[in-house]
């Protein structure tokens, strides 16, 4: 469903300070795959979604989804394929809006422009059906402006505004990291509920490692702006927090060895 191949972003070329952000990365995702990317600061985990979403330009290679190239595809008409939660709670909602206006651009961001009325009485209830997946309340307060959110709510919000277009490809850019352990589980247990019950193909990016055992199905570790370790089916299912750390010891060590 997702095909990249030989990526190549390059900073500053030709400065003291040029950084390769990604180096001919390749990586494959099926219809359906729930793929956690992790890797050191640097490795290019920014770099891959920001490719991915069309807001970082490659100088070389190829991004195709469900088999069409979208290399050169802008970001705003890839906007209609993929949804992206960001990992600060304040970029993926309008503040002085309500929460059922929220949840109206995020339905208008896919479909063709026209003179209707936007908020009937059947959106309202789609998204109350949608809210109460959450576990929050919010299906109670659709009036309510989302700049009286707690950061939890505004996520949890985020989440449900980038699904419920059912995109082709989900991006979570470090989604729970800006929140508090307790409103972090919130977040993913919906976030769980929301890929499994859409069978979204999914790409969440984490620094956290239990996060990488704990979800999806397969860990893809990133290094110097390559693939450098894939791990999928029974050996993910039996793979722990200490064996991620271990394959990091591993490529440091070869790091140093190289130098």
């Amino acid at each position: 469903m997702l095909e990249i191949r030989s990526a190549r972003k390059v900073f500053y070329r030709g400065q003291a300070d040029e950084k390769v952000a990604l180096d001919g990365l390749d990586l494959s995702l099926p219809t359906g795959a729930f793929a956690v990317v992790i890797g050191s600061n640097g490795a290019g985990k920014s770099s891959l979604l920001n490719a991915i979403s069309g807001a970082l330009t490659l100088d070389s290679g190829q991004i195709r989804l469900n088999g069409d190239d979208v290399t050169a595809v802008p970001v705003h008409k890839r906007a209609m394929r993929l949804a992206r939660v960001f990992q600060d709670p304040m970029r993926g909602t309008a503040a002085s809006m309500t929460i059922a206006e929220n949840m109206l651009l995020a339905d208008l961001r896919a479909k063709s422009r026209g003179f209707r009325r936007g908020l009937n009485a059947a959106r309202l209830a789609a998204y109350r059906e949608r809210l109460s997946m959450l576990g929050l309340g919010l299906e109670n307060r659709l009036d309510t402006k989302v700049e009286l959110l707690s950061g939890g709510q505004r996520q949890s919000l985020s989440l449900i505004m980038a699904v419920g277009g059912s995109p082709e490809l989900l991006l979570l850019d470090e989604h729970t990291a800006a929140l508090d352990p307790r409103t972090a589980d919130i977040v993913m247990q919906a976030t769980v509920r929301a890929v499994e019950a859409l069978k979204l193909t999914t790409l969440m990016v984490t620094h956290n490692m239990q996060h990488a055992v704990d979800y999806g199905d397969r860990v893809v570790m990133l290094d110097a702006g390559r693939v450098r370790l894939e791990i999928s089916g029974e050996e993910k299912l039996y793979t722990t927090v200490p064996d991620l750390i271990g394959h990091f010891a591993i490529k440091t060590d070869r790091m140093l060895l190289a130098s």
